[in-house]
C-alpha cells in the first residue's frame, strides 16, 4: 500500500475561502469489491483543513496492472482531471425551497439537457430513455436518481462526473471474444434504472450522494487518458451506462478519432428510440441477462424481462456491436434446469449458438443476505446445460 500526501489548497482568485479545492483521492484496484472501491474521498474536514493547512492522504493499492498509470487516470494528465471541455453547455440548476434549507439538484457543471422526454397533459414530465418511464413534477428525480426534472424538462445531473477510474484487463467485464488480452479504462457514475436487491455494485449503483463523484472528467481527458496508458478500449461499467446517455455518448465521440474502443455493460433496460442512439456508438457490450422470468424481474429487480429480451436482439441484428451475455446465478432464485434450459435454447434460437454466455457467482450483498454464495457446482451445471443445448462458448466466474 502506497501512500501519496497532496496538500488541501484554495485558490482564492478562482473559488473563494469558502471553496477548498480537494485534491485527495483513494485509489484501490478492484472496484467490484466494496471494501476496495474506488473514488475521490477527503479524510477530515477539509474547512477545518483548508485553515489549518493539513495535509490530504489518498491510499492506493497497488493492482495488477502499471499503478503510476493508474494514479496518473486518476489525478489527471496534468496532475488532476480538469473541468470537462467537451461542447455539451452546462444548465444553471434552479434552487428549490423546501422550508427548511434550499436544495440544488446538483453541480451546475454536471447538469446538461436531454432529448428522451415529453410534457404530459397533468403537467408532469416523463423520462423515455428507459421503460420505466418514470412521471416528474418539478424538482423530482426518477428511481435512476441521476435524471431529473428541472425547469420543465428532464437533465442529466452527472454529466463529466465518475465514481472512479481503473485499468482492466478487458476479461474482467467479462468479454472474452473482443479484443482479448488488452487492458480497458473502466468507469463509471452512479445510479441505476433497476433495483436489484442483490446488487454486487449497489453502493454505486445506489449512491445518492455526491461525494461518490468527486472525480471530474471530460469525454477529451478519458480518451487521451485511455491512449497514454495503453487501453485499447474505454468500458462504461460500475453501473448502468444506459442512465448516462449523454455523458456516454459524448465519451464515444471522443474516443472514435483516435482508435479507441469503446464498451457497455448494462442490464439492456432502455426504450427503442435512445437504444438505437446507444448502441450506434458501443463498439461492444455485455449484457446482464439476469434470469428467465417476468417474476424475478419484477420481484427481485423493480423491472420487466421483455425489454432485455428486446435490447439483446436488437444488438444481436441490427448493430455491428459484439455482444456478450452474464447471468449472476443465484441459488434457488435462478438456477434450476428448467430455468437455465430455457433461457440457452431462447439464445440459440433468437441470437445464435455463437454468443458467448458468462455464468458468474452471487455473493451476498446489499438487500439479500439471506442467501449463500453460488458454489462452483451450480456454475458447473449451468455451464453443461448450456452446452448440451449447442451453445458453443460458455464461460463461469467471480468464483
Amino acid at each position: 500500500v502506497a501512500v501519496v500526501e497532496r496538500i488541501l489548497s484554495v485558490d482564492q482568485n478562482r473559488r473563494g475561502a469558502a471553496e477548498p479545492e480537494l485534491l485527495g483521492i483513494l485509489w484501490c484496484s478492484n472496484p467490484h469489491r466494496r471494501e476496495n472501491r474506488i473514488q475521490s474521498q477527503v479524510i477530515g474536514d477539509p474547512f477545518q483543513q483548508a485553515q489549518s493547512r493539513l495535509p490530504v492522504k489518498a491510499i492506493v493499492k497497488e493492482s495488477e496492472f502499471n499503478i503510476q498509470a493508474c494514479l496518473h487516470v486518476a489525478l489527471g494528465l496534468e496532475g488532476y482531471i480538469p473541468v470537462r471541455d467537451s461542447t455539451r453547455t452546462p444548465l444553471q440548476p434552479p434552487t428549490y425551497d423546501c422550508g427548511v434549507k434550499p436544495i440544488v439538484l446538483a453541480p451546475s457543471d454536471s447538469i446538461v439537457a436531454t432529448e428522451y422526454w415529453h410534457l404530459l397533459e397533468d403537467g408532469r414530465v416523463q423520462c423515455d430513455l428507459c421503460p420505466r418511464e418514470c412521471k416528474l413534477r418539478e424538482g423530482q428525480r426518477g428511481l435512476c436518481y441521476v435524471r431529473a426534472r428541472m425547469e420543465d424538462e428532464i437533465v442529466l445531473t452527472t454529466y463529466g462526473r465518475s465514481s472512479g477510474f481503473c485499468v482492466d484487463p478487458i476479461e474482467k467485464k467479462p468479454l472474452n471474444h473482443f479484443l482479448p488480452g488488452t487492458p480497458v479504462l473502466s468507469f463509471g457514475t452512479a445510479g441505476c434504472n433497476l433495483a436489484c436487491r442483490f446488487c454486487q455494485n449497489w453502493d454505486i449503483s445506489k449512491a445518492k450522494q455526491y461525494d461518490v463523484l468527486a472525480d471530474q472528467a471530460s469525454p477529451e481527458t478519458i480518451a487521451r487518458a485511455a491512449t497514454e496508458h495503453g487501453c485499447r478500449s474505454v468500458a462504461f461499467t460500475y453501473n448502468d451506462p444506459v442512465i448516462f446517455h449523454e455523458y456516454a455518448l459524448d465519451v464515444a465521440a471522443a474516443c472514435r478519432p483516435i482508435g479507441i474502443k469503446t464498451v457497455a455493460v448494462t442490464a439492456g433496460y432502455v426504450n427503442p428510440g435512445p437504444r438505437a442512439e446507444f448502441y450506434s456508438a458501443m463498439d461492444a457490450a455485455n449484457v446482464d441477462l439476469k434470469a428467465f422470468s417476468e417474476e424475478f424481474y419484477r420481484r427481485t429487480c423493480a423491472g420487466s424481462l421483455k425489454p432485455v429480451l428486446d435490447t439483446l436482439e436488437y444488438i444481436r441484428h441490427e448493430t455491428k456491436t459484439w455482444l456478450e451475455i452474464t447471468t449472476l446465478l443465484i441459488p434457488g432464485l435462478n438456477d434450476s434446469d428448467e430455468e437455465l434450459d430455457a433461457m440457452t435454447r431462447w439464445v440459440i434460437e433468437f441470437l445464435g449458438n455463437d454468443i458467448p454466455h458468462h455464468f458468474t457467482a452471487f455473493h451476498p450483498d446489499f438487500k439479500m443476505r439471506d442467501r449463500e454464495a453460488t458454489p462452483p457446482s451450480i456454475l458447473s451445471r449451468a455451464r453443461q446445460i448450456a452446452l448440451d443445448n449447442g451453445l458453443r462458448y460458455v464461460y463461469t466466474g467471480n468464483v
